[in-house]
């Protein structure tokens, strides 16, 4: 079964920027151009949707001009990949609190999201401002305003109360870095996908290495918490 929705956890910007004597923001700015080549690879291996964690609710932790840089990067992104979304039909989606986000940058993502709405070949999904026990609480608070049943809650009805409900579940979930941790990113959505960890860091993490992380994936046996069928 291949690969229809991928996720990611970009992670290791500022350790590649470190090992190269250069500042985290040069890291961060690595690792956005980054995600335009794993776009392309990704639309040529035939994935539908990739979810990249581009910010999280904890990282608003960091320091100020840290933060700063990263807010920038979210503009000059959108506004430098429109004309490619465009022209490669990539629809641009965003997850997250990201009324978060200044204004500014809010107003560049939408200008991308409503320009490729209509877009159909890939959907590129950003989390910006975003937490999974965030997603759920939001959820639930949506649930308690909106819901009129007094019927038991079903999983298929509380997903529709999430970010994304028309986005299937990522198949398969990758963190570059080595780190061994999902860092509170589609806690719902991540219970049956396949986890794949590299040491690459993020802004190394090209064509090749996804080859590699998808022949891995073409190796699982996944059962969903049934039993292998015999063959």
């Amino acid at each position: 079964m291949p690969v229809q929705h991928l996720a990611i956890i970009m992670d290791g910007n500022g350790r590649w920027a470190q090992e190269r004597g250069l500042t985290r923001s040069d890291g961060h700015r690595a690792g956005a151009k980054n995600i335009a080549k794993v776009v392309e690879a990704a639309r040529e291996f035939g994935i539908k949707y990739l979810t990249v964690y581009a910010f999280s609710t904890e990282n608003w932790k960091r320091p100020a001009d840290e933060v700063r840089v990263l807010m920038e990067l979210i503009r000059e992104f959108t506004t430098d990949m429109l004309p490619e979304m465009m022209k490669n039909n990539v629809r641009l989606r965003t997850i997250g609190r990201t009324s978060d986000l200044p204004l500014i940058s809010r107003t560049a993502l939408q200008k991308a999201i409503d320009a490729t709405a209509k877009n159909d070949g890939f959907t590129l999904n950003i989390a910006l401002s975003y937490g999974g026990r965030a997603e759920m609480i939001d959820a639930m608070n949506k649930m308690l305003k909106e819901r009129k049943s007094d019927e038991p809650l079903t999983e298929e009805e509380f997903r529709n109360y999430l970010y994304a409900p028309d986005i299937p579940d990522p198949d398969m979930m990758i963190r570059t870095s080595g780190e061994m941790r999902i860092s509170n990113f589609l806690l719902w959505q991540l219970s049956y996908s396949e986890l794949y960890v590299t040491p690459v860091y993020w802004p190394d993490f090209g064509k090749e290495e996804l080859a590699k992380a998808l022949e891995n994936f073409a190796s699982r046996d996944r059962r969903f918490g049934g039993l292998t069928k015999k063959k």
